[in-house]
């Protein structure tokens, strides 16, 4: 009976603290800081821009959060990470990161090995909630490796058509949301 008292705890306290985890990530952003208003109306607004299969799916889509009392309204876009056994993940981006997150992808995309005098590198981009889009190389051999990986997440291991795709998803994201203020 304690064994299984014990395991109870263990679970409930993993679970807990895995919830947690995922909670301070989104409140690193102003989108994810909005969300959590008490008290009021929130109406949230989504679109699917598309997605991109890798070793998870990855999807693209903006994001209108609006308070309803005063008509305030944030946007962004939802990067989400749905993988076999890891579970489902939704990073947000705040509108204002968008541009940074292009113009990173892009220099990732370009790199070469010119970027350094070293055998080796990393080179990354990183948002506020934890998402990094990196590109890799060892000893100058077998290529610049390009991945994304969010927080404590197994690396997702791209191809350089795949980060290409990633960059037009998130510009269309982009575009999407650019109109989306414009219209209000």
């Amino acid at each position: 009976m304690k064994s299984l008292r014990l395991l109870l705890l263990l679970t409930l306290g993993y679970f807990t603290c895995a919830a947690h985890a995922q909670d301070t990530n989104q409140l690193k952003t102003q989108l994810g800081v909005f969300e959590t208003k008490t008290g009021v109306v929130l109406v949230k607004g989504y679109e699917h821009i598309g997605n991109l299969n890798a070793a998870d799916v990855i999807s693209v889509g903006i994001k209108e959060s609006t308070d309803v009392s005063n008509g305030h309204k944030v946007y962004g876009l939802t990067i989400g990470l749905t993988g076999s056994g890891e579970g489902r993940e939704r990073i947000y981006v705040d509108d204002e990161e968008v541009d940074a997150l292009l113009a990173g992808i892009y220099y990732l995309i370009k790199i070469d090995y010119d970027v350094t005098t070293l055998p080796s590198f990393e080179a990354s981009f990183a948002t506020k909630s934890g998402l990094r889009i990196c590109a890799h190389s060892l000893r100058r051999e077998g290529g610049i490796q390009p991945y994304l990986q969010y927080c404590d997440r197994p690396k997702i291991a791209l191809t350089s058509m795949q980060m290409n795709e990633l960059y037009e998803l998130i510009e269309t994201a982009k575009k999407h949301l650019d109109a989306l203020k414009a219209a209000k």
